[in-house]
């Protein structure tokens, strides 16, 4: 894949954005622990860059999957995690199935506003007993004459405490585990929905996460998205699109850590030489530039076979596996060699640090990952799920 000159004037308006209007905040984000997400989406709504492969009925620009993976590398100019993982539940993860399954009157009533930025949405898969085994889900909904009455719990939902809709995954049948399950549009203000907590982390600080209980929740069965049960494929789907985000805006991340990195060991002095003329530390720079280098090919090629309509399960896993690593190792090697002030809050590489641990847990932790690989690959099988 190589991008053309749109793709890069779409990066060059939204980097241009970026600095003028969510870098300048970002430190004061992170110390209130959320950033005002219709504020900021309405802004980027006005550019048009909340829903570049979206239907150009609804809003979008109609255009193929490259353009969104543009975007999330542009979104790793932000100086933190939170607020780029914020913007991608919105363009990449909550947002798929209901532009591709949706009714029309579905992607009128909630699509197009999220894609305007008058709406933020929120994508509801993780469960207390249930985060990356999404057939283990427990959250159910019932029939009464044309509607569902939802309950259970959502956990680790991002956007969800300022979002205005959940594209929930919730089991509307009683069959097999991966047979059950719809996905369902519910609107956040709908009675018999409680904003339990808000989860405080380690790191994404700027990114509001919570814990939401649902009671009798009533909403029509015309807001199922598609077919009743074929949630969990839709899912699975959708998880692909959010795979390749992830891998694509955590590359802009770890070249300027790695870069922020060479800068500091060329002014630190020790032992009588700059750290910098260390060749440990030459190496293990050059090493870490190579293997984003070697992300950045996988992630390409993935969003190429992706954009010529192939299955890219096995390496959009590929990428989200070698991402999570990869950030680990890149942020905790730089961190290591700026010494004492690489464990100041303040520190762009500690910030690297906290925020790029979820890369192996959230989307899928690195083990779900090597198992769907060992299942690509032929050498695992799945077990009876009843």
């Amino acid at each position: 894949m190589q991008y053309t000159h749109e793709h890069l004037e779409i990066q060059k308006t939204l980097r241009r954005f970026i600095d003028e209007e969510i870098n300048p905040h970002v430190d004061a984000w992170e110390e209130a622990e959320i950033f005002p997400a219709h504020e900021v989406f309405k802004k980027l709504g006005n550019l048009g860059m909340l829903g570049l492969n979206k239907p150009e009925a609804f809003g979008g620009a109609g255009l193929d999957y490259s353009y969104a993976m543009a975007m999330a590398e542009a979104l790793g100019h932000v100086n933190c995690g939170g607020v780029p993982m914020a913007i991608g539940v919105q363009t990449d993860m909550c947002t798929p199935a209901l532009a591709r399954f949706g009714s029309d009157e579905l992607r009128r009533e909630f699509l197009a506003p999220a894609i305007a930025g008058d709406m933020v949405g929120c994508i509801g898969v993780s469960e207390p007993g249930a985060g990356s085994d999404v057939a283990g889900l427990k959250s159910h909904a019932r029939k009464e004459g044309g509607d569902y009455l939802i309950s259970g719990q959502k956990m680790w939902i991002t956007n969800s405490l300022q979002a205005d809709w959940m594209c929930m995954l919730v089991n509307t049948g009683d069959g097999p585990v991966h047979r059950n399950k719809s996905l369902v549009m519910v609107p956040m203000d709908s009675p018999g929905i409680e904003k339990a907590k808000k989860i405080r982390k380690i790191g994404m600080h700027s990114s509001d996460t919570g814990l939401i209980y649902f009671d009798n929740v009533r909403v029509p069965q015309r807001y199922r998205i598609g077919e009743e049960g074929q949630g969990f494929v839709y899912q699975m789907q959708q998880f692909q699109e959010e795979r390749l985000w992830a891998a694509a805006s955590s590359l802009e991340p770890m070249e300027d850590c790695i870069a922020q990195t060479i800068g500091w060991a060329q002014e630190r002095k020790i032992f009588g030489a700059t750290l910098a003329d260390q060749q440990w530390v030459q190496f293990k720079l050059a090493e870490l530039k190579t293997e984003v280098e070697a992300l950045r090919a996988l992630t390409y090629r993935a969003c190429d076979l992706h954009v010529q309509g192939q299955d890219v399960l096995e390496l959009a896993s590929m990428a989200k596996l070698k991402t999570g690593r990869l950030t680990r190792q890149v942020a905790d090697t730089c961190l290591q060699f700026w010494g004492g002030m690489g464990f100041t809050l303040e520190n762009r590489v500690s910030r690297l640090y906290r925020d790029g641990r979820l890369g192996s847990i959230g989307g899928g932790a690195d083990e779900v990952m090597l198992g769907i690989l060992a299942k690509t690959m032929g050498i695992a099988k799945r077990p009876p799920r009843g």
